[in-house]
């Protein structure tokens, strides 16, 4: 696996990382409620009974209703400060939400073209600043596998954009739409969630499965 001994392992995003998370709890401790019931919790589960020489750190710095925007706004606190030796940044599902569900607050929205250029300034930043021996970025995602849907389709033009900005890192990119979508050629998508977006235990286990064959991890 290529996540080696004693790496602090930060993954930042919104409430899919975050999980409801206790954030009294710092996002790290031996507590499950400090990680919340996500992919965050089963990484975390994974990577402890599996390799449990390595002595990985994972800290979970999910923050629900989360835009890229939010993400700037913290980067230095919760990324930088936090010395990670591997990052995954998981963003862009409510960059997209908020355009469908709150359509008349703008400035809430977050375009493309502001999307691509805020991921760009905070992956930079941490190549930078940070001494990283990973890096990696999961793509937003909705659970709907049709693709003429105008949400979905506006979806896929951020998951695009997570792509590009991965390529231009050396980040290893984890395309959790592509998970879901296999799913979904043999489940409707309410068998895992009730909103498209925030999913059963199944689901994050979809996330947390395409996140960990991501990094070689051994079954």
């Amino acid at each position: 696996m290529k996540i080696g001994k004693n790496a602090k392992l930060v993954l930042i995003g919104d409430s899919i990382t975050s999980g409801a998370r206790n954030f009294n709890l710092g996002g790290e401790g031996r507590q499950d409620e400090a990680y919340g019931s996500s992919y965050t919790l089963l990484l975390k589960s994974f990577l402890d009974a599996c390799y449990p020489e390595r002595h990985i750190r994972v800290v979970n710095k999910g923050v629900g209703g989360h835009t890229i925007k939010d993400l700037e706004e913290r980067w230095e606190r919760d990324v930088i400060e936090q010395k990670p030796d591997w990052l995954s940044v998981m963003i862009g599902i409510n960059d997209v939400w908020r355009q469908f569900d709150s359509p008349l607050t703008t400035d809430q929205h977050v375009s493309p073209d502001t999307f691509r250029e805020t991921y760009r300034k905070l992956l930079g930043e941490a190549r930078h600043k940070l001494d990283l021996q990973g890096l990696i970025v999961a793509s937003p995602y909705l659970i709907d596998s049709n693709q003429e849907d105008t949400m979905r389709a506006q979806m896929d033009v951020y998951r695009a954009i997570s792509r590009e900005v991965a390529a231009e890192f050396d980040a290893i990119y984890v395309d959790t739409q592509k998970a879901f979508d296999a799913y979904l050629e043999h489940y409707h998508p309410n068998q895992l969630c009730w909103d498209r977006i925030h999913p059963s235990m199944s689901g994050h286990m979809l996330i947390a499965r395409e996140w960990l064959k991501a990094v070689d991890f051994e079954w």
